[in-house]
């Protein structure tokens, strides 16, 4: 076989705001592979079919010296993602031609990924019955991981139940009610505060959501969200006061929004710090007014990374949440790019909060 274009975006410079799609990131075709004959080397050749675009991404597009909890992008390379594709060729034992692979991904149409990265090395999975692959970056993979990790882990739900019994004519009615602890969840449309949403639910828990849109804001009640509101046209501040104290707090996207969360806690609220994106693009941040209330309401803050986590939640999230999600009783949404030359705005769109679920990246089909 003759070799063939290798389609492929590069990182092309550092941005100073939101990314740009042609100046910060670039789709390059100058590269050909020979699928037949490229060597090796002991790993695995992938063919890609989708791609993540995560929040996180913004972190990457810095000077490569300076650390950070994700690796840079290096000017002039593939910039990569969280992916699904599937084996084209393998010399990597456990691996062979037509498995999927789950795991890191250049943003390039063929790849020889190393699947000896800790965490996010590509690993072999079968598809949940009625899941589609597509699911595994979202609320199936990272994003939904990270959702399950950090609420297992941190947010000690409690759910309260009360005993209420009466006379009525004669007849003795007892009915049982749950008052459970209050969570608000911000940026809850997305894959992670989606699912955080319902497994909040299903710990008995009253759920207060933020979102940007009236579609996003509906998407967080069609989950179960017993208030959910756009940040954009309702005062944040406003609905804590009336909906709050908060017991637990998930926090996607920082700033002003986590500054209103500390001055509504309850006394020993637990803060789960997961993501920061209102301020991944700002060169200024924003005032916090509130950081004395940390001390004085006991509030515990528990920053962490999915990968912390990994090693003690991995097996129980994929026995329990693919099949969940299959079932429907989970819910999810997709926000679909296709082709890899668009995945330059498909990245920006996740910036700007322009899109309307999961954001995925269709590179090729089967």
């Amino acid at each position: 076989m003759a070799p063939i274009t290798n389609g492929r975006t590069l990182f092309n410079e550092i941005p100073t705001g939101f990314p740009e799609p042609g100046k910060t990131t670039v789709y390059d075709t100058s590269q050909t592979i020979d699928l037949e004959n490229v060597p090796l080397n002991g790993g695995v050749l992938v063919k890609t079919l989708v791609l993540s675009a995560d929040p996180y991404m913004r972190v990457q597009m810095r000077p490569a010296h300076i650390e950070s909890y994700m690796p840079p992008f290096i000017v002039g390379q593939p910039i990569f993602s969280l992916g699904v594709g599937k084996v084209i060729r393998s010399e990597k034992e456990g691996f062979k031609a037509g498995d999927y692979v789950y795991g890191l991904l250049d943003h390039a149409e063929y790849s020889i990924p190393s699947p000896d990265v800790p965490i996010f090395g590509i690993i072999v999975f079968k598809p949940e019955p009625g899941l589609r692959y597509s699911a595994y970056i979202g609320a199936g993979g990272m994003p939904g991981q990270t959702s399950y990790y950090g609420w297992k882990e941190y947010a000690n739900a409690k759910a309260v139940c009360h005993l209420l019994s009466h006379v009525f004519l004669e007849i003795l009615l007892s009915a049982v009610f749950f008052q459970g602890e209050t969570v608000f969840v911000s940026g809850g449309a997305g894959p992670v505060g989606s699912l955080v949403i319902q497994l909040a639910k299903q710990d008995g828990l009253k759920v207060i959501a933020s979102a940007g849109s009236d579609e996003k804001v509906q998407f967080c009640k069609d989950v179960g969200a017993d208030v959910a509101f756009n940040y954009k046209t309702t005062s944040t501040l406003d609905v804590l006061r009336k909906e709050g104290p908060l017991n637990i707090y998930w926090d996607n996207v920082g700033g002003t929004t986590l500054d209103a969360a500390i001055e509504n806690a309850a006394n020993h609220a637990r803060f789960l710090e997961c993501g920061a994106i209102s301020q991944y693009n700002s060169k200024d941040g924003v005032k916090m007014k509130n950081l004395d209330q940390i001390y004085a309401r006991r509030i515990i803050l528990y920053g962490f990374l999915v990968s912390d986590l990994a090693p003690k939640w991995q097996e129980e999230f994929y026995k329990v949440i693919p099949k969940k999600l299959a079932s429907g009783e989970f819910k999810f949404t997709e926000d679909v790019t296709n082709g890899l030359e668009n995945s330059g705005q498909a990245i920006r769109d996740v910036q700007t909060g322009t899109n309307t679920g999961k954001k995925v990246i269709v590179v090729a089909q089967e």
